[in-house]
């Protein structure tokens, strides 16, 4: 009886956030960004009463043993709700991604055809630890004209409630039904299944989290899917790179937070760089205490390091652990990527401007760079305003999905008595 009375509740929420996005769906722009903008505000105002919540969470997961990187995308600080309440505020700065006159053509029987931009409708989000997706999703929903069902993961059970609490009472002084944001306020996984066939009810599903809960979403839902991907990101140092760059980025891109999907797991090295910067290299590491697990020609540069094993390739550690390969040409190192990446970002640091278009149009991933760290793939670091995920699938959107990913599309057709 609990389990019927769970799914009607979950339901009834999907019914009712269908009927709200309605609503959302005819608001102008202005009104839009008048709710984001009050968002933005009483997430800040009322902070004290979300990092309560966060340290009920916080501590629930140091009586669990939750390791120092979960600990990390969980935990919450005055400044880190301020930093989602202003992409809030950047997001309503964006243009509004809906209502756009994408294509417009007459044909020779003088029947006019417009392609407009339109919200996909309701969006189910299931997501794990990080509290700012709560904020960030919303955002990005309301923004491009859609529903939201938030379903978070039990570890940030009391942060999320908090949060949904916040933006509830704060819509209510806006054009935008409340109803538009349903939180799912439970902790059992049979609430999350119940999204995935709600076909009816719900337009998209997007997973953010671990292999695991994306593998789980993908393989199981009736509704259709915006994939995000896990992150096992490659730095490649060609024989031409420039030594201090390269370890400023490598430093960067590994230890700036480690526990996210686009700080890398694997450094590809060419041989012939490691020997002329080994020791430079070693210090870097040491000082910075990362820990290498590497082939053969890594251990006899670096004596200190763990030999690697086919998990170590394929790892997302979310740590200060780090994967070291030594090839000896550029092939070598796209070779590796292709057979152990996830197609979310791998870079190339080089002064070669043929090899590293050479690496841009060989390897396939939703984001490349060349003599720049992976942590800009990043919906705030690229001028999205946030991002409700990162997609490393190749239909609809593709990278840091911002508003446009958001949207679909309907033709308009206008005659005057046209017939086939």
């Amino acid at each position: 009886m609990y389990l019927l009375n769970q799914k009607s509740t979950v339901e009834a929420q999907a019914i009712q956030a269908k009927k709200a996005g309605k609503v959302l769906s005819l608001l102008s722009t202005e009104d839009k960004n008048h709710a984001l903008y009050t968002l933005a505000q009483s997430l800040e105002m009322e902070f004290e009463f979300i990092l309560s919540a966060n340290e009920k969470d916080l501590q629930a997961g140091r009586e669990k043993g939750f390791n120092e990187a979960y600990m990390d995308r969980l935990a919450l600080t005055k400044m880190r709700i301020f930093e989602f309440s202003d992409g809030l505020r950047q997001v309503a700065e964006l243009d509004d991604p809906t209502g756009k006159i994408l294509l417009s053509k007459t044909l020779e029987n003088g029947l006019e055809v417009s392609k407009i931009s339109v919200p996909l409708g309701v969006i189910g989000m299931i997501y794990e630890a990080r509290p700012n997706v709560t904020v960030d999703a919303t955002g990005l929903a309301l923004k491009s004209g859609n529903a939201i069902i938030l379903k978070g993961g039990s570890s940030a059970i009391n942060s999320n409630r908090a949060i949904v609490e916040v933006m509830h009472r704060s819509l209510s002084d806006t054009k935008i039904p409340k109803e538009t944001v349903q939180f799912i306020d439970s902790t059992n996984r049979e609430t999350s299944q119940q999204l995935f066939t709600m076909r009816e009810h719900i337009d998209v599903l997007i997973p953010r989290g671990g292999s695991s809960l994306i593998h789980e979403v993908v393989s199981n839902a009736s509704v259709p899917v915006l994939e995000t991907g896990v992150g096992n990101c490659h730095l490649y140092i060609d024989s031409e790179a420039d030594g201090a760059m390269a370890l400023k980025i490598l430093l960067n891109a590994k230890t700036d937070r480690p526990a996210v999907c686009n700080a890398i797991e694997t450094v590809i090295v060419h041989q012939d760089w490691l020997k002329k910067h080994k020791t430079d290299l070693i210090h870097t590491l040491v000082q910075n205490n990362i820990n290498v697990h590497g082939d053969e020609h890594t251990l006899a540069e670096i004596p200190s390091a763990a030999l690697a094993d086919e998990q170590d390739w394929a790892n997302e550690y979310l740590n200060l652990n780090i994967a070291m390969k030594v090839v000896q040409h550029v092939d070598e190192a796209i070779e590796h990527i292709e057979c152990y990446g996830t197609k979310h970002s791998e870079a190339i640091i080089t002064e070669n401007g043929e090899t590293a278009a050479h690496f841009m149009q060989r390897v396939d991933a939703a984001a490349l760079y060349h003599n720049a760290s992976t942590r800009f793939t990043d919906g705030g670091a690229l001028g999205f305003g946030a991002e409700i995920g990162i997609s490393t699938q190749k239909l609809h959107a593709r990278g840091p999905m911002g508003l446009e990913a958001l949207t679909t599309v309907k033709y308009i057709m206008t005659g005057n008595g046209q017939i086939r």
